[in-house]
């Protein structure tokens, strides 16, 4: 939009596509920033699910940049248009920059409900259809610093035909030739920031089509959709990808909608991604597992365990009893076990006086052990899961420093292998 703050000021660019920088002049003052690669903080209805503000911040090094979803916040409206004052002080939430999504990428979205006026959510009321009109008026009354557009992502799945991806592609750029009219009408949304929604599902044509055009219009980044975990083979996903990034302009930031696994991140940072969702912690939370992979690229012990939460090393008798006890892992399933996780479930951890990774510095780690999360779960303790999501949080948010620092220092390939050791482990079993 004319006189956007946003500004990604890159500071170097790897064989042409990965990309390392800073995401510059967030919020409606300007004055927060968020590194990139990086990742929002998952909050459906602007709290990280299990912990508490209070409990949250107590760790660190914590993106900037909040995530909140339609799908939670729309039977909601009423409420917040009586409320006046945008959903960030409805909810309590300390300083921050809040984004708006469409969708919960860690919520199934049923799909067949989507017209050429209209696209629906669904929350715990059920589906809630919106046209353009009630979708910017949701805007004007959550006040984000920045949205995604309204988009038709319906075409994910692989039997999707080509009639329909094209016609998802066409609805998609109408929504957001509306979304941008109207938004440059409103005095509501002054200063807030657009993301245009790229679609294609998987035709390489489409793709760059909706890639072109969106990258047309006034819009201050982009939200790759319907590339999400499960839609698509992996290979395929960084082909699309690939084909996308080299039509988006330099100085835009790239967000990837639903993808969070590790090696997924790896690849997609590769294939020219910036910024992604990091709803993965909570679904490994939810699972009764701990993350539990190597990303540890310094050379000096005393100096990786000196930046929390920078760990460790992988423990492969973990891995290979928890793959024996889960069977054959698929990576293509967002609601199964991956090989980044211990299952602590598993009664084998009912005497296991050990942190949950050696090394990790987050409160669950310096003063609990696994015996005693695998009590929590097992008892069905509400403790459990807080004490996971304190871990998983750290560590992950944690992997994302270790990319930084690896592309920073040429050291990508280290930091590649050390997180695939998990997934090598899981092949040879």
């Amino acid at each position: 939009m004319a006189g956007s703050r946003m500004k990604l000021e890159l500071s170097r660019v790897i064989q042409g596509r990965v990309r390392l920088g800073v995401l510059k002049g967030l919020g409606r003052t300007g004055q927060h920033s968020l590194e990139v690669p990086g990742c929002l903080l998952y909050t459906p209805f602007g709290t990280v699910p299990h912990l508490t503000q209070d409990t949250l911040h107590t760790l660190s090094k914590l993106p900037r940049v909040s995530q909140v979803t339609l799908s939670n916040i729309a039977e909601h409206q009423e409420v917040l248009e009586e409320f006046k004052d945008g959903f960030r002080k409805f909810a309590g939430l300390h300083d921050t920059v809040l984004y708006c999504s469409l969708h919960d990428p860690a919520a199934p979205c049923p799909t067949g409900y989507t017209t050429n006026k209209t696209v629906s959510v669904w929350g715990s009321g059920g589906r809630i259809e919106l046209t353009v009109a009630k979708f910017m008026a949701l805007q004007k009354s959550v006040q984000p610093d920045w949205y995604q557009s309204m988009a038709d992502g319906e075409t994910w799945q692989s039997n999707t035909s080509r009639k329909r991806v094209r016609k998802s592609v066409d609805r998609t750029l109408a929504h957001l030739d509306e979304c941008l009219l109207a938004h440059q009408n409103s005095k509501e949304l002054e200063g807030v920031e657009v993301f245009g929604v790229v679609e294609g599902g998987d035709i390489l044509e489409e793709r760059i089509r909706s890639a072109r055009e969106t990258a047309k219009r006034p819009v201050d980044g982009f939200c790759l959709d319907g590339l999400q975990t499960g839609s698509m083979d992996q290979a395929l996903r960084i082909q699309l990808t690939s084909a996308v990034t080299k039509e988006l302009p330099e100085d835009k930031p790239r967000l990837l909608q639903g993808v969070g696994r590790p090696d997924e991140v790896l690849d997609c940072v590769e294939a020219g991604v910036d910024l992604f969702e990091s709803f993965f912690p909570f679904q490994v939370t939810e699972r009764g597992c701990a993350l539990s992979f190597s990303f540890d690229i310094s050379p000096d012990p005393e100096r990786a365990g000196s930046t929390p939460p920078t760990v460790l090393e992988l423990n492969e008798e973990d891995t290979a009893g928890d793959m024996q006890q889960n069977g054959d892992l698929n990576l293509n399933d967002q609601t199964q076990m991956t090989c980044f996780e211990i299952n602590l479930k598993d009664k084998r951890y009912q005497d296991d006086f050990r942190p949950l990774v050696d090394g990790c510095g987050c409160y669950c780690c310096r003063n609990h052990q696994r015996a005693y999360v695998h009590h929590l779960l097992v008892t069905n303790e509400l403790l459990a899961g807080v004490l996971l999501m304190i871990h998983n949080t750290a560590h992950y948010h944690g992997f994302f420093v270790a990319l930084r620092e690896a592309l920073a220092n040429d050291k990508l390939d280290l930091l590649k292998r050390r997180v695939l050791r998990g997934e090598q482990t899981e092949r040879k079993e």
